[in-house]
């Protein structure tokens, strides 16, 4: 990790002189290093990489954006501390990767409310207290309003039995799938091809979209709904970054920011349906609990989620539960 950050700050410095040797005195425009936690032209990625192209056709002579590109270019679990450090200015990547330095960020996966009001709450701007404080600053959301979902091999009955399963898990619904008996295994998203087809894993959590990108539809038999959460994909900056940008350059990346999170909603349904058609057609059936067992899982994702963001922030948590949760 160290020489990574390292050949990316040597980079960044080499091309900073470079780029001011060659601008004139009165230039005003700056160029920030931006990667991507996804791999390029995945759903996750395009929302971002849409920004970044409207950004540079839009902000000439006032922001430039260098699109170093995926995993490739920087480890997702690299991120906040590449940020913190001012290696690179800007990533799309999720709260769950920034976790090891603002776990509170990860309280908008647990929220049933829209980004607009969750800016409007100014659950947003306490966020942003706590990234700021941590060398980074939160921008704006690249994906929201989609579900996460239970994707295994194995029949589902009820909603606490998922014993005897074994599947990859992210921090986020750890505490869930739990609570719910599995056993879990944390792998690199690369790698449950490989472990579904090797029956190391019997499934997986995983949005609602996104499984054709890495052809596990090939290995899964089922989906179980109901959906749980909601996905955080957003683009956070680095504090250092954001801190030397003009008021203008600010406004301007805000206001692209707000175009992309108008279309979140919107975009995300039409895909959503998409998607669940697309899983019909390569044989995924779904496996839908009944009301009473829906009822049941959504409390216990819910309890698990907040029990759990207790025990990591606990001086932050009643707030942010006040902030983020409908009236």
């Amino acid at each position: 990790m160290k020489t990574k950050l390292k050949q990316l700050g040597t980079a960044t410095l080499a091309g900073c002189v470079l780029a001011v040797a060659a601008m004139p005195a009165a230039a005003q425009e700056v160029t920030l290093r931006a990667v991507n936690a996804f791999q390029e032209g995945t759903y996750f990625a395009r929302h971002f990489e849409e920004f970044v192209k409207r950004v540079n056709e839009e902000g000439k002579g006032k922001v430039h954006i260098n699109y170093l590109g995926g995993p490739k270019a920087l480890s997702p679990g690299e991120h906040a501390t590449a940020l913190r450090r001012g290696v690179i200015d800007m990533a799309n990547t999720t709260a769950s990767y920034t976790a090891n330095l603002v776990p509170e960020g990860q309280v908008m996966n647990y929220t049933t409310l829209t980004m607009a009001q969750l800016r409007a709450s100014g659950a947003i701007d306490y966020l942003n207290t706590l990234y700021m404080d941590k060398g980074m600053y939160y921008l704006g959301r690249t994906a929201e309003g989609i579900p996460y979902q239970i994707y295994t091999n194995k029949k589902v009955e009820k909603m606490a039995d998922l014993s005897g399963q074994k599947l990859r898990i992210a921090p986020i619904y750890r505490d869930f799938f739990r609570s719910l008996g599995a056993t879990m295994l944390q792998t690199q998203a690369g790698e449950v091809f490989t472990a579904l087809e090797r029956g190391a894993v019997d499934g997986y959590g995983w949005p609602l979209i996104g499984i054709f990108d890495f052809g596990w539809q090939e290995k899964t038999k089922y989906r179980l709904d109901p959906g749980f959460y909601s996905v955080e994909v957003g683009v956070v900056m680095s504090k250092s970054a954001w801190e030397k940008l003009t008021p203008e350059q600010r406004s301007f990346l805000e206001r692209q920011m707000a175009r992309v999170e108008a279309e979140n909603i919107p975009r995300s349904q039409a895909a959503g349906r998409a998607e669940i058609k697309r899983m019909t057609d390569a044989g995924v059936q779904t496996l839908t609990l009944p009301d009473a067992e829906k009822e049941k899982f959504l409390k216990e994702a819910y309890d698990t989620a907040w029990e759990g963001m207790a025990r990591i922030s606990p001086k932050h948590v009643a707030k942010l539960h006040e902030l983020t949760q409908a009236k």
